[in-house]
């Protein structure tokens, strides 16, 4: 069975540079074809994910194609070099379309136990987590999808936030919170907040699914 990583466009898009020390890490080809297109893989083909939305779609939409996401990959490894968080109290917003999947909660909390980071879980979360609010965008008006956002960021019980989802940045730094990436604690990166309107942030993400 071959592999591939798939960083997804959200990734490219906030940290770009992050992805490419991943690929190295795991020394696979990089997948771009946006997880909305057919992949065009051959059958058999496992795609290591980064993003919620493409270990749903990935898992879901292609068949012949399985995924597993990064952090599964990671709190299996004996080989990466996990930094030391001195044991830091954050909060973790689980990313919503990994609702029914535990194999990426526990992934994620093991890797954030391998950090050395005290997780303080909100009242609803894993399987009973809530949406960040950025999934009401184009059904519901701006101003209420960024109420949403406030009140979701309101549910954590520290200020910074852990996400594995580059959405729930947004949706955090609006909400008032500091968003902590996964990705960018591996690596002992700031989390910029970027493009956060949720019009420009979908622009951005629109843009890049129709150019790959």
């Amino acid at each position: 069975m071959g592999q591939v990583f798939a960083p997804g466009c959200a990734l490219m898009i906030h940290k770009p540079e992050l992805a490419e020390r991943l690929q190295a890490w795991l020394g696979l080809d990089e997948h771009l074809t946006c997880c909305h297109h057919d992949p065009k893989l051959p059958a058999g083909t496992e795609v290591i994910n980064v993003c919620p939305g493409c270990d749903r779609r990935y898992r879901e939409d292609y068949p012949g194609v399985t995924t597993v996401s990064l952090w599964e990959v990671l709190a299996a490894s004996d080989a990466f070099p996990f930094p030391d968080y001195g044991g830091a109290e954050m909060a973790l917003l689980d990313a919503c379309p990994t609702r029914t999947q535990a194999r990426v909660h526990e992934a994620v909390r093991t890797l954030l136990a391998r950090m050395n980071i005290r997780v303080v879980e909100p009242r609803n979360t894993r399987e009973r987590g809530t949406c960040c609010g950025d999934s009401a965008y184009g059904q519901v008006p701006v101003e209420k999808v960024k109420e949403l956002m406030a009140r979701r960021a309101g549910e954590m019980p520290r200020e910074d936030v852990v996400v594995y989802c580059v959405s729930c940045v947004k949706s955090m730094h609006l909400g008032g919170r500091k968003p902590r990436h996964l990705v960018d604690l591996l690596f002992v990166e700031a989390t910029p907040a970027g493009v956060c309107e949720p019009e420009a942030w979908h622009a951005q993400i629109d843009a890049f699914i129709s150019e790959h």
